[in-house]
């Protein structure tokens, strides 16, 4: 496996997105499952994992703390504080975004726990509280690593001025936002700031949230798939997203790659500070995705699939409006 560099580490250049296997498409995976993709991913030779406190409400943590445990000091670990789970007090558990101080810190006491280790290498705010200064939250964050608990600090769905306000208070090592052919914000401006500040961009949902891995049967998605609520996925928008893939079916055959490797290729070419985190709860999937890793592509073959999908091209928004509130990213329109 290639390798790239991640602040002060160096780590694959495809890593896992660990989510798929607890949370937001469905039902989660038996233990047994989870564990088969993560040592597969280990086995063949990704060294970068990534969490949250939010999948399945702290059991994707726990997942990864028991099964990778014993191979602690082969991979780089990121999980994210600042989106978790509250108990309602009737047994069942809201998302939340709390970016207090006290929570980041409780949150961080209790992803350690879960994953049992001392420290967690990247530790990002997965979404900016707008009811508290990023500076506050990313102060506390700091406090964290003073205290040696993490080691470095990542934003996640910030905008270009979010990031620099946050950059100022204590160093940024990662910025992870959704990025994928059909997902073109961070173009915008965040990208280039990173690039500015010389923060590495993690792209998460590479593959357009399993799109461009094929067609989906949205009628078949479970009734808690998050993919339920994006007017992408939406009845009448599907059908003309569903339009642009023989073109795109054909484009991954002229450059001898799966469609999944197409998409992730795409990303890899478009800088060496890219690190796209695709997530699967199969073995299968996980072995073609890594193999993006080997597809060279020509300047023309980008251009040609740079323009079948984009923005302009893509039916619907990436999110509903709910969702649409709690990001800071940048949007085209």
């Amino acid at each position: 496996m290639q390798t790239r560099q991640l602040g002060p580490f160096t780590v694959s250049a495809i890593g896992l997105g660990c989510m798929n296997l607890s949370h937001a498409y469905g039902a989660p995976v038996s233990r047994e499952q989870g564990e088969r993709v993560l040592l597969a991913a280990l086995d063949a030779g990704v060294t970068f994992f990534d969490t949250a406190a939010l999948y399945g409400f702290g059991a994707n943590e726990t997942l990864v703390g028991e099964v990778m445990k014993p191979h602690r000091n082969k991979f780089i670990l990121a999980s994210k504080c600042g989106m978790q789970g509250v108990d309602k007090g009737d047994g069942t558990k809201v998302r939340v975004i709390d970016g207090r101080p006290a929570t980041i810190r409780q949150t961080c006491e209790d992803a350690l726990r879960r994953l049992q280790t001392d420290v967690i290498d990247l530790y990002y705010l997965h979404r900016w509280d707008k009811q508290v200064p990023i500076e506050e939250s990313v102060g506390a964050l700091a406090d964290l690593v003073r205290a040696g608990k993490i080691r470095t600090i990542g934003l996640s769905e910030v905008s270009a001025s979010t990031l620099r306000k946050a950059h100022a208070e204590h160093p940024i090592t990662a910025v992870q936002t959704e990025y994928s052919l059909w997902t073109r914000n961070p173009e915008i401006a965040v990208l280039a700031a990173c690039r500015e500040l010389g923060v590495t961009f993690v792209p998460f949902s590479p593959v357009a949230r399993g799109f461009l891995c094929g067609p989906l049967d949205i009628a078949g998605l479970d009734a808690k798939d998050i993919r339920r609520t994006m007017p992408r996925f939406a009845p009448d928008n599907y059908a003309a997203n569903l339009k642009l893939l023989p073109a795109y079916n054909a484009l991954a055959q002229e450059a001898g790659c799966s469609t999944s490797q197409l998409a992730l290729a795409w990303l890899l070419h478009k800088g060496e500070d890219l690190i796209p985190i695709p997530g699967t709860t199969s073995v299968e999937h996980l072995l073609d995705d890594l193999g993006a890793a080997e597809v060279s592509l020509s300047a023309d073959l980008m251009s040609r699939v740079e323009a079948l999908i984009n923005e302009r091209t893509v039916a619907g928004d990436r999110y509903n409006a709910q969702a649409n509130s709690e990001v800071d990213t940048e949007t085209f329109f």
